[in-house]
């Protein structure tokens, strides 16, 4: 589970701010990815590989933006829409070639 720095805070890591999310997340088997705050005096170990990934995921999502269908969702079918969603990475994937 992907966090920002923001909620990367003692009161979630522990459960209280969120009420019982931190607890969730950890009986789904997931691994809570933040960096703590610079200033922060006993800081935690994350992994810094999967914490760049997020960075990627949110700039896909971004330049999906540019495709309107998707985030309007003009079609009616999920596997038309899946189909335009194949078709958008297929398009990015050739810009970065």
């Amino acid at each position: 589970m992907w966090r920002s720095r923001g909620a990367s805070g003692a009161g979630f890591r522990s459960g209280l701010a969120v009420g019982t999310a931190f607890t969730l997340v950890l009986d789904l088997g997931m691994i809570p990815v933040a960096p703590p705050k610079s200033n922060r005096l006993h800081p935690w170990d994350y992994d810094h590989a999967i914490y760049k990934k997020r960075n990627e995921i949110e700039r896909l999502f971004r330049r999906f933006k540019g495709f309107r269908r998707i985030f309007s969702r003009f079609e009616k079918l999920d596997v038309v829409f899946l189909a335009f969603l194949r078709f958008a990475l297929i398009v990015e994937a050739l810009r970065l070639v």
